[in-house]
This record gives structure tokens, sequence and C-alpha cells, in this order.
């Protein structure tokens, strides 16, 4: 188990109640009562701590390496039933950005998502979850597809930013971004977006255009990233948790502003330290929300998208 620095008084409180129950285990002295108190002192610092983070610790909660990523959700929604699909059929497929058709339940949707790896060598592979150009169009082919059959679309944003590099760019990045962003507020069938990390920038917004977009409890959602805004403004990665806040990126500041519909609430201490009970919350909201937007018709999906997001950016103080 990894902690975050912001976690190390849980740490210490853990390593100390193990120590309690095999002192217990190995000699004859009663150890209950000490186990009970560092219990309860257990539980009161997970409360305090996870009952105040602030957005920078959001932030880091959205980056922690025992998070699951899409493809954990994928498996975990669909078992057996997915089949990835690959390739843009122009350049090549785009190992940051996977897809495919799966079943939940009884019910087929067209799965897209970008992958982040959890070591090295598959972070490498996937290239830190940053697609590029040839990433989105396979993400617009798939959802094409998913259209021309009628089957519903859900989405997993995760990913630090669309691939900022030269080939990217000689490619058409902003293009496919802006692409995909007027092709899904068309689509004729029901999309549904989850934030499952994170969520920056247009390579967010890429495949982030839906009839209904969630985001898990701690996770964030901005235009840029905290230490990008902080190297900007001060020049300096320093002042990244005073950019976290001000940016106003959280699950929650995203809900009162209406860039997202609802908010799934995490296990204490995260989405990875009950990863059944996340899958589990995230299955009910993909059901629950495909069950009302089923009921629409294509012109009425569309229509409603439409105004979704014309409406977004209109503020009155």
């Amino acid at each position: 188990m990894e902690y975050l620095d912001f976690e190390l008084p849980i740490k210490e409180l853990e390593e100390q109640l193990q120590k309690c129950r095999v002192i217990g285990e190995e000699s004859d002295v009663d150890v209950t009562e000490t186990c009970l108190q560092i219990e309860k002192k257990l539980a009161e610092t997970r409360s305090e701590i996870y009952g105040n983070l602030s957005a920078w610790q959001r932030v880091q909660m959205s980056r922690h390496p025992n998070r699951p990523y899409t493809l954990d959700y994928i498996r975990a929604l669909c078992g057996d039933s997915f089949l990835e699909l690959h390739g843009d059929r122009t350049v090549k497929d785009d190992k940051a950005m996977i897809g495919g058709l799966g079943k939940i339940g009884d019910q087929t949707f067209m799965f897209v998502g970008q992958q982040k790896g959890f070591n090295t060598k598959t972070r490498q592979y996937r290239n830190f979850g940053m697609a590029n150009p040839e990433g989105y169009r396979k993400a617009l082919r798939l959802m094409k597809s998913a259209e021309k059959f009628g089957i519903p679309v859900v989405s997993f944003v995760d990913t630090p930013g669309a691939y900022p590099g030269i080939e990217a760019e000689e490619r058409g990045q902003g293009e496919a971004i802006a692409r995909n962003i007027l092709e899904m507020t068309r689509l004729k069938v029901p999309v549904i977006v989850l934030i499952i990390g994170e969520g920056a920038s247009g390579g967010a917004l890429g495949i982030g255009v839906g009839d209904k977009v969630l985001m898990l409890e701690n996770t964030w959602y901005s235009v840029i990233s905290p230490e990008s805004c902080s190297s900007i403004l001060w020049r300096s990665w320093e002042y990244k948790e005073q950019a976290a806040s001000a940016l106003k990126l959280t699950a929650e500041d995203m809900k009162g502003l209406g860039l997202v519909d609802e908010i799934i609430k995490e296990p204490a201490g995260g989405a990875h330290t009950d990863r059944e009970e996340t899958f589990a919350s995230v299955q009910a909201k993909i059901l629950e929300h495909f069950e009302a937007l089923d009921k629409l018709s294509p012109k009425e999906l569309v229509k409603q998208r439409m105004e979704k997001y014309s409406q977004m950016g209109v503020y009155s103080g």
C-alpha cells in the first residue's frame, strides 16, 4: 500500500495497530484495550483527513498509483465480454486511447477512454495516457460506429492532457480534438462521460462531451494542470497548491458551476481502497442514466445536449 504525504499519520497508526496485534498473538499480554484505542484514533484521523481534503490533495488522490484506470473499470463492468477495437484507419493504433464493445448485463455499450500504465514499462507503452491525434480519431471512429448501430457510448476520462509533441501537432492534434467535440455534440445515441482521474485541458474534452458527465469524488477537471498554471503565472511549480485552489477544479467546484451533472462518491481513502465498491457505484450510475436517456429519441438527445453546452459559461453575479 502506497501513501501520499498527507496520509502519513494514517500510515503510522496502521503500523502501530499491526504491531499491537502481533504482540497480542505472540505473547500472553492482553492488548485488546490498546488495539481498540488505536482503532478509534485511526477512524478519527481518517475522518479528519479525508473529510477536509484541499483541492491540491484531491489532485494528488486522482494520481494515486494504485487508483483504477480505464481498463480496470471496463474489465470489472464487462468481464470477458469486452472486445477491444484498434486503429484510426489512417495512421496507427494509439495505445494511450482504448476502445471497444462490451456488455453490462444484457446491454451493449461502446467504451472509449484514455489508459495510463501501472509501472514504468506500461506507462511508456501507453504514453502516460496522453493521446496523439490518431487516438482521438480512433475514438471518433468507434463512436460513429456505435451511432450507426444504435449502441450507447460510455467515455472514461483520465489524462494529464493530449500529447504535446511536434509530431502530434504536425498530424493535427488541435483539429482532431475540435472535430471530436463537434461530432460528440451531435451523436444520435446516449453518451455518458465519467471522469475517473485527471481531466486536463483539451485532452479531456476530446472525449468529454456527453448527455451526462459524471465525476468521481477525488478527481479534477480543468483547462490546465495546477503545476502548469503555477509555472506560467509564477515561473515556478512551488505555487501549485495555490493554483489548484484558484482553478476551482474539484468535483464539488465543477458541480457547483454546472459543468458536470453528478458526483460519484468514493470509498473513504479513495477509489483504490475499495475497488469493488467503486466499480459497483460506477456501474449503477451508468445503468441509471442510460435508462433515462434511452427513453429519448435521437432528435431529443441531440437537442438537449446542444442546449446543455450552450448554457455553459453564462454567469450573472
